[in-house]
């Protein structure tokens, strides 16, 4: 079995939403400064890095993080590359020959370059899913969708695909270094953090491939 990590590292200095807080860590206690133990604080926003939304995030009453079910979020997926398309629109969806009965759409498109490069400046040009796009994933049954930067809509219009997306209650799955992750099937383990009525939550997400 051969594992991939899709998840970014967490550390101060690395991109994230604009205008949402920054990364910090606190050595509280730190054998370095004589202290019996090293023991760490950590401040971040519910989105950071390779994280999910809840339906919260965007539906009044949704469900929060705690409620969302584990076997939902891991088991068989798909990877497709989209790396010339600007936006995941419902035609590139078409042309991605995403089987029949697929619940786990992950996709790969050039912002994974900007992982491989380490760039840690906010590019708002990013790819990712427009509204057509969004309905198309509702319309076939996708129940988990992964995308490569740190939002699953684009820039243009963050509020509508999401709404589309998580009224469906389709979660996406944002953030996610795909920058070395090969086109086929694999077992996806998606495992957030268990915030109590969080609207996301980062997570720990990786594929699998059998040997």
């Amino acid at each position: 079995m051969k594992i991939h990590d899709l998840s970014l590292p967490i550390f101060p200095g690395m991109v994230v939403w604009p205008d949402s807080l920054q990364v910090a860590f606190n050595r509280s206690a730190d054998m370095e400064r004589g202290d019996a133990v090293t023991v760490s604080e950590l401040s971040l926003g519910a989105h950071t890095g390779t994280h999910l939304d809840a339906p919260l995030h965007f539906v009044r009453g949704g469900a929060g993080v705690d409620s969302l079910s584990l076997t939902d979020l891991c088991g068989p997926a798909t990877v497709r590359h989209a790396l010339a398309a600007p936006a995941l629109t419902a035609a590139v969806f078409d042309s991605l020959n995403v089987s029949a009965g697929t619940k786990r759409l992950i996709i790969r498109t050039r912002n994974s370059e900007l992982w491989a490069g380490d760039v840690r400046e906010f590019k708002t040009d990013y790819v990712a899913v427009t509204p057509d796009g969004a309905q198309w994933l509702v319309d076939h049954g996708i129940k988990v969708i992964g995308v490569d930067y740190l939002s699953v809509a684009i820039y243009a219009d963050p509020i509508t695909p999401h709404n589309i997306l998580l009224k469906a209650g389709i979660i996406p799955l944002e953030g996610l270094n795909l920058s070395n992750i090969a086109e086929g099937n694999y077992t996806l383990y998606c495992l957030p953090l268990k915030l109590m009525g969080a609207d996301g939550a980062p997570a720990r997400t990786i594929l699998v491939e059998a040997d």
